[in-house]
């Protein structure tokens, strides 16, 4: 299987399956003398790891990562560092009974079709358990981007769970971190809290939205035409197990504008160009505004049902299938930090790749 990394200068790859005995991630491409440690790490992968609530897997792993190189004396050395997480709690057994089933809505079928193989224990490297990997990749990318930009802030956040959304105006970031959901709306999680207890006793799953958002990003990141930031930023979004969908600030409601709803109008301020909205998300033409870069993925509902669902076997016979084992019930809750992560590695593969090319932006106003 290849096609297992992303970026450009900072680039990671990530290795492992759910039910393996390790998983990880190789960075390449980070600067030397970036302050690390496996505490530093540990803080946002503790956001992301399961059975932390009843809302979530209630599989126990610690989700411990490890630095095995690329790192001396607290330091970052410009060679490769290498991540492990050992999988502990790994119960292959509850997946026997679907070791000749395909679940529908999941990525068994095509990984079966295409390598003619499928590690049917919780799915490989299609479970959402890789994007631990990711997490800690994240955290590296956190760290370098500190002293490059010290102003940079990336904070994720649910903002609809199955048909509900939030309020925006009663979006509250103080409350993010106050919830099991990771969202700005106290009165949504109230409402969140009993619609997915109803669903997890019933066996089944409902999907979600996250949002993104960057703030504190200079303007000139990203590069036209196959550059363009907001690429890099929608397929690492993409890429994550189970999102279907990605949105750019006003994302497909800006079908729904005219031309003049839609204009960011511009006036100059005492710091330089000041925006009226931000419809564009952050970015124009590939290239970032300076203001926020915000971005929203819909996140489908976990496969593994209890509901019997019809299906059929490796050989070709029409059954019916449900699936047991320790699953969330809605797995875009754990999204958040690999959203937040994801945007952490892309913007420090841009701003590298801004720094190589151009150095200090070019272009001054006023």
């Amino acid at each position: 299987m290849s096609m297992n990394s992303f970026g450009h200068l900072f680039r990671v790859t990530t290795w492992g399956e759910s039910h393996g005995p390790a998983l990880g991630a190789t960075v390449d491409g980070c600067p030397p003398n970036v302050p690390l440690t496996t505490e530093m790490l540990q803080v946002w992968l503790d956001k992301r790891k399961p059975g932390q609530n009843r809302f979530t897997t209630q599989r126990q792993e610690a989700d411990q990562v490890e630095i095995l190189s690329g790192v001396f004396e607290g330091k970052t050395t410009g060679t490769p560092i290498q991540l492990m997480i050992r999988n502990t709690d790994q119960r292959s057994k509850d997946y026997g009974d679907i070791s000749q089933k395909f679940r529908p809505g999941h990525a068994d079928i095509t990984y079966y079709q295409k390598y003619g193989n499928r590690d049917y224990r919780g799915g490989g490297r299609s479970s959402a358990r890789e994007t631990a990997a990711r997490v800690a990749a994240g955290g590296v990318a956190r760290e370098a981007l500190k002293s490059l930009l010290p102003d940079l802030k990336i904070t994720g956040y649910m903002v609809q769970m199955g048909p509900h959304k939030v309020d925006r105006t009663k979006f509250d970031m103080a409350e993010i971190e106050a919830n099991p959901f990771w969202t700005p709306d106290v009165d949504a999680a109230v409402k969140w809290d009993e619609y997915l207890s109803a669903l997890r006793k019933s066996g089944s799953s409902v999907g979600a939205v996250v949002e993104v958002v960057a703030s504190g990003l200079p303007a000139g990141l990203g590069a036209p035409i196959y550059a363009k930031l907001d690429t890099d930023v929608a397929a690492a979004m993409m890429s994550i197990n189970a999102v279907k969908a990605v949105e750019i600030g006003a994302g497909m409601e800006a079908a729904t504008l005219t031309g003049e709803e839609n204009a960011d109008e511009i006036t100059m301020g005492p710091n330089g160009p000041e925006f009226s909205s931000n419809h564009a998300g952050g970015i124009l033409g590939g290239i970032s505004t300076g203001q926020d870069v915000v971005c929203r993925f819909a996140v489908k509902p976990t496969s593994s049902i209890l509901t019997p669902r019809n299906t059929i076997t490796k050989s070709g016979e029409n059954t019916d299938i449900i699936t047991k084992g320790r699953h969330d019930p809605c797995v875009g809750i754990r999204a958040v930090p690999v959203g937040e992560a994801m945007m952490a590695c892309v913007l420090l593969d841009h701003v590298l790749l801004h720094r190589g090319q151009i150095g200090e932006n070019q272009g001054i106003i006023g």
